[in-house]
C-alpha cells in the first residue's frame, strides 16, 4: 500500500464515516467473509488502494454495480516462477490477473541462474510497473548445485546487496535442502543473512529428524508436499504447506483431504510452473479454487487458502480480507463454487484493458545468453561395455522421477534406444559458454518412437535439454534452439517440425502470451505425432535435469543420483 500522510488518513476516515465520497463503490454485491463463512449484501467502499467501508451503504464517484456477483479477497499466489509462464513479468500480469491473482509470489531463480544478479534486477524493474503485486523473493541456490554448470552464482553478500527493492520479501525456496543438513559453508552464510526475515522452503519427501534439521534453520514453508502422510508432518512441525498445481506438478487434488477448518489458516495455494496453455484452457488459481471444493473442501476455508492464510504466511498484512484498512484487491465472481471471474480490483483499480495498457515498460535482458556450439549426431554417443543401465523413470503429473534397471542394446560398444521398452536418449548441452559439456543418459515415460524434443529451459541451470529416439534429429533440434537463442523444438526425419522461440534469457518470448498459447499448441502436437504420451512434454523436459529433486536426474556433467547427491556412471 502508498505511504499516509495526515491528509490521506483524513480521507479514510471520512470516507469510512460516510461524511465524504469514496473514490469507489462496489454497490450492492454480496461478500463472503473469508473468516466466518458468512455472505451478506452491502456495499464495498475504496479510496486510493484501500478498503474503507463494509458492511453498510456508501457513495462512491465511481460505482461498480455489484448486484448478483459475491466479492472474495484477492487471490495470492505464494510461490511460482513466472519463467515457466513463458513470458516476461509484464505478460504474466496481463494473463494472470484477469483469473483473480493480484498478489504474485516470485522466485526468478531460473533467469538468476542464467543471468545472476541481472535477471533478478530485471523483475525488480518489472515489478516496478506491474498492476498485480508481483513480490520478488531472492533466489537461495543460485546456481542450485555444484554438479552442473550454470550461468551464474550468487553468494550470500551478493543476495543481501539485492535486499530492500519495495518487491521484495526473503530468501527464495532453499532447494538444495542437503546443503542445509550437512551444513555447507555457503548455505549457512546465506541462512543466517536472511535469518530475521522469511525464507521459503523445498523439501520434498524430507521426513523425521532430517525434516526437523532443516525447519531448524529458520525456514516457514513448503510446496514440495505431495502425499498427505508428508504434508500433515510438514503442518505438525509448524510448516505453512503451499498446495501445488502446476502444468507438470500435480498435488491439488492429493492434497484436497487436508484443507479444513483445522488447517485453512496454515494452508496456502500455487502453481509454481504454468504455462499458457494450461491457464487459458483451465485457469490459474481460480481452477484450483473450484477443484478444491468440487473435490469436498469447505468453501470459505478455500477462500481463506487463497487469500487471507497466503498473506499471513508471508507478512502480508495489509491483504487477504475485505475489510476496511486492507489493500483493495477484491475478485468480483458470478458463482463461489465455480470461481467464475467477473471482474477484478487491483490497489483499487478496476482491471481493464486500458490499465495494463497504462503501464511502463521494461527492455528485456539476456538476449544472448544462448552460448552453446553446435552440436553432431555422434556427439550423443553413449560408449559402454554392458548392456545394464540406470535408467530415468518419468511419471506424469510429477517431477519427481524413478530410478529404473533397464538392460538396453549394446552395438559396436556403443548403447542404444530400445523403443519396445520406452528407453530413449536424454542428454544436457551446456550452453552458457563454460564448457562444451555434454551429459548423456536414458529416459523412460515418453513414448517416444521417432524423432526429438529439445529446450533450452532447463530447471535449474537451463541448459540444453533434449529427449531423442534418433541422433541426427537429436542434433538437428538442438541446432535450431541455438539458432533460436532458446526455445524449444521438435524435430523428425532430419527436418524441424514445430517450434517457440524464448530469447529473453533462453527462457521467455518476447511476445504477448497469446503469441505463446498459440505456437504451443502446434509444438504440442508435433511431439504427440513422435508418439510422445506426456500431456505437457515441454515442460516434463525442464524438469530432467533438477538434480535437487529425487530420485534420478541428468545435468551437463552426467547422470545424477539424488538420493546419494553423486554422479553415476552411464
Amino acid at each position: 500500500m502508498t505511504m499516509l500522510d495526515s491528509a490521506a488518513l483524513g480521507r479514510f476516515i471520512d470516507a469510512g464515516r460516510g461524511v465524504a465520497p469514496a473514490d469507489v463503490v462496489i454497490k450492492d454485491v454480496r461478500l463472503l467473509d473469508v473468516i466466518t463463512g458468512a455472505i451478506t449484501q452491502t456495499d464495498i467502499a475504496i479510496v486510493g488502494d484501500r478498503i474503507v467501508g463494509t458492511y453498510d451503504s456508501y457513495d462512491g464517484r465511481e460505482v461498480i454495480d455489484g448486484n448478483g456477483l459475491f466479492a472474495v479477497p484477492g487471490f495470492i499466489d505464494t510461490h511460482l516462477h513466472v519463467e515457466s509462464s513463458l513470458v516476461t513479468p509484464l505478460e504474466f500480469d496481463r494473463c494472470v490477473l484477469p483469473h483473480g491473482v493480484t498478489t504474485a509470489i516470485c522466485d526468478p531463480h531460473e533467469i538468476a541462474n542464467v543471468l545472476g544478479a541481472e535477471g533478478i534486477e530485471y523483475f525488480q524493474r518489472c515489478a516496478e510497473h506491474t498492476i498485480m503485486d508481483l513480490r520478488v523473493q531472492l533466489s537461495s541456490c543460485v546456481p542450485a548445485t555444484t554438479f552442473e554448470t550454470a550461468g551464474a552464482e550468487l553468494d550470500a553478500d551478493d543476495l543481501v546487496a539485492l535486499r530492500g527493492h519495495k518487491s521484495g520479501i526473503g530468501l527464495a525456496e532453499f532447494m538444495n535442502f542437503p546443503g542445509v543438513l550437512f551444513k555447507d559453508e555457503g548455505c549457512l552464510a546465506k541462512l543466517a543473512a536472511f535469518s530475521e526475515g522469511h525464507i521459503d522452503g523445498h523439501a520434498p519427501l524430507l521426513r523425521g529428524r532430517d525434516l526437523n534439521g532443516y525447519i531448524s534453520a529458520g525456514i516457514r514453508t513448503e510446496h514440495e508436499a505431495t502425499g498427505l502422510n508428508e504434508a500433515r508432518e510438514k503442518l505438525m512441525k509448524g510448516m505453512t504447506v503451499l498446495i501445488r498445481e502446476g502444468s507438470v506438478s500435480k498435488d491439488l487434488h492429493a492434497l484436497i483431504p487436508l484443507v479444513s477448518a483445522d488447517t485453512s489458516a496454515f494452508l496456502a495455494f500455487c502453481t509454481d510452473d504454468r504455462n499458457p496453455l494450461d491457464i487459458a484452457e483451465q485457469g490459474h488459481l481460480d481452477y484450483m479454487i473450484r477443484e478444491a471444493i468440487t473435490g469436498g473442501a469447505p468453501l470459505h476455508h478455500v477462500y481463506r487458502v487463497a487469500s487471507w492464510s497466503a498473506a499471513n504466511a508471508f507478512g502480508l498484512r495489509d491483504r487477504g480480507l475485505i475489510a476496511p484498512g486492507r489493500r483493495a484487491d477484491i475478485v468480483l465472481l458470478d458463482n463461489l463454487e465455480a470461481c467464475s471471474v467477473r471482474h477484478v480490483i487491483s490497489a483499487g483499480r478496476l482491471v481493464t484493458p486500458e490499465l495494463f495498457a497504462s503501464r511502463g515498460t521494461v527492455e528485456p535482458v539476456g538476449l544472448e545468453s544462448m552460448k552453446a556450439e553446435p552440436v553432431a549426431a555422434q556427439d550423443f554417443r553413449i560408449p559402454a561395455s554392458e548392456t545394464a543401465t540406470r535408467v530415468m523413470g518419468v511419471v506424469p503429473g510429477r517431477i519427481i522421477t524413478e530410478d529404473l534397471a533397464f538392460d538396453l542394446p549394446l552395438i559396436g560398444g556403443e548403447k542404444h534406444v530400445d523403443l519396445d521398452k520406452d528407453a530413449v536418449k536424454v542428454c544436457v548441452v551446456a550452453r552458457h559458454g563454460k564448457n562444451r559439456n555434454i551429459g548423456r543418459g536414458f529416459v523412460h515415460g515418453f513414448g517416444m518412437k521417432r524423432g526429438a524434443i529439445a529446450s533450452s529451459v532447463g530447471h535449474d541451470s537451463h541448459n540444453i535439454c533434449v529427449v531423442g529416439a534418433d541422433d541426427a534429429d537429436m542434433a538437428v533440434a538442438v541446432n535450431r534452439l541455438i539458432e533460436l537463442k532458446g526455445g524449444f523444438v521438435v524435430a523428425e526425419g532430419g527436418a524441424v517440425k514445430a517450434e517457440l522461440a524464448l530469447p529473453v534469457a533462453g527462457l521467455m518470448s518476447a511476445g504477448s502470451f497469446e503469441e505463446v498459447h498459440d505456437a504451443l499448441i502446434p509444438l504440442r502436437a508435433a511431439a504427440k505425432a513422435l508418439g510422445v504420451v506426456l500431456p505437457e512434454p515441454f515442460l516434463q523436459v525442464a524438469f530432467l535435469p533438477l538434480p535437487v529433486i529425487p530420485h534420478l536426474k541428468i545435468t551437463d556433467f552426467g547422470m545424477f543420483d539424488v538420493n546419494s547427491f553423486a554422479l553415476i556412471g552411464g
